[in-house]
């Protein structure tokens, strides 16, 4: 599980070989929305969901994208679960020493009611996490496209298939911007 970088999402440049329509302002003005992907790797399945957000890279974004991720799966699925596993890098967002990520676990915690492991990779060495994998394929499948627009970058990132990200499964993207504002202020007192 991680986040990565900032998407910008207008009619920019990304870079690459263009597809269609290839008119982009050279320029990011700061005009367009931009969207945060918080991606989770289900090894047994082989399944890459990924979550995006519209306001910032947050410990609550990413244990809401823990929760979605969770609701996603079928009654089925969630009862046979003994337990989960999040192999995570020590970022900011989701260090072990970050008072609101591991409250915010705690609770999820007590509401599913199945334990969570963290598994944190050393300094320097979350290129080993199954999801650093996924977001270079990520960037070289949209390379060159305009994400004019919250769906079209949905569209691409469903589009993605995932066979070098694990072993086999599907991807599933959603926007969960509808549903979580944060105050971009309140995770800093953290």
């Amino acid at each position: 599980m991680d986040c990565k970088a900032t998407v910008n999402v207008g009619d920019l440049a990304r870079g690459g070989q263009t597809r269609g329509d290839n008119r982009a302002d050279d320029h990011d003005f700061g005009t367009g929305d931009k969207y945060i992907p918080c991606g989770i790797v289900d090894e047994d399945n082989g399944q890459m969901h990924l979550i995006f957000g519209s306001s910032c890279k947050t410990s609550d974004f990413m244990v809401d994208a823990l929760l979605e991720w969770w609701n996603d799966l079928t009654p089925n699925q969630q009862q046979q679960t003994q337990s989960i596993q999040l192999k995570v890098d020590n970022g900011s967002e989701s260090s072990g020493v970050r008072t609101q990520f591991l409250k915010r676990m705690v609770e999820l915690v007590d509401q599913i009611g199945k334990p969570i492991h963290l598994l944190y990779y050393p300094p320097y060495h979350s290129k080993y996490n199954p999801i650093e994998r996924c977001w270079g394929i990520l960037e070289k499948h949209w390379n060159g496209a305009k994400l004019t627009d919250a769906l079209t970058m949905l569209l691409w990132a469903q589009s993605m298939t995932s066979e070098r990200c694990s072993s086999h499964g599907e991807v599933k993207s959603q926007d969960l911007s509808d549903r979580y504002f944060l105050d971009e202020k309140s995770d800093a007192l953290d």
